[in-house]
């Protein structure tokens, strides 16, 4: 089957909010247990999968910085805290018997590897799934940077942006309710209208690499199986021109 899908290996942003499911804060491991068995699922098909890891369900560096605390101590902070998601998702995934490998951007060789490009590729192509934690390894940047960073450095097919929301909205649908979902939206709409979904350096690391982003809900159940396998449009595509993968124009 592994012949059938569209994308042969992928990068999953996941979010620190996505990792606390109904908590406002640390990790909600029903919800990890969940994300972790549709995980293994794709897997099973010959998917290979990268991950990248935020931490704001432990650490959220901007409000630090708003209450006045130093920019690069709280991103230093915030890595830390992507390591910690991490090493919670690769004892999920290992107990469903997927072996994994975390790779941090900040050397910590007792707990995780360091992050070696060429090894990173090796473990993918023996179906490991591998987990890049700690961000870039540099304040000021964001873990979707890092996101679409990585992508670009393992040749991945596509950026998946797990989320809470089920695609990009032409506004917040939690404050308006004439809220408009879209389908596909470039990546140069994105810059100028500034959605805050990604932020501007993710958005044109993908854009200058030509690699398609798909915003989608990840804790609908069954959703990552149905895009990746069932080729279903789930979600808000951003790419650089409407292609024929079954997504509208919203």
């Amino acid at each position: 089957m592994e012949g059938e899908v569209k994308y042969k290996r992928v990068l999953l942003k996941l979010s620190g909010e996505v990792l606390a499911g109904s908590k406002t804060f640390g990790i909600d491991f029903d919800a990890v247990s969940k994300i972790c068995r549709e995980i293994l699922e794709v897997a099973q098909h010959g998917i290979q999968i990268a991950m990248v890891v935020g931490g704001g369900n432990i650490f959220r560096g901007a409000q630090a910085v708003s209450m006045g605390m130093d920019r690069p101590q709280a991103d230093y902070m915030g890595m830390l805290a992507t390591v910690i998601n991490a090493l919670a998702l690769q004892d999920n995934l290992e107990r469903l018997g997927l072996p994994t490998r975390v790779q941090t951007a900040v050397v910590m060789q007792e707990i995780a590897e360091p992050f070696i490009r060429r090894r990173a590729l090796r473990h993918l192509e023996k179906g490991r799934v591998v987990i890049f934690a700690a961000g870039t390894g540099s304040p000021y940047f964001s873990t979707d940077t890092a996101a679409s960073l990585r992508a670009a450095e393992i040749g991945a097919d596509c950026l998946l942006k797990a989320t809470k929301v089920d695609g990009i909205y032409d506004k917040d649908p939690m404050k308006y309710d004439d809220a408009r979902k879209l389908n596909f939206v470039t990546y140069l709409e994105a810059l100028s209208k500034q959605l805050k979904v990604m932020d501007a350096a993710a958005f044109s690391l993908c854009m200058e690499n030509s690699i398609p982003i798909i915003v989608f809900d990840i804790l609908q159940e069954g959703n990552l199986k149905k895009l990746l396998i069932d080729g279903e449009p789930i979600g808000t595509l951003v790419s650089s021109k409407r292609g024929n993968d079954g997504y509208g124009c919203g």
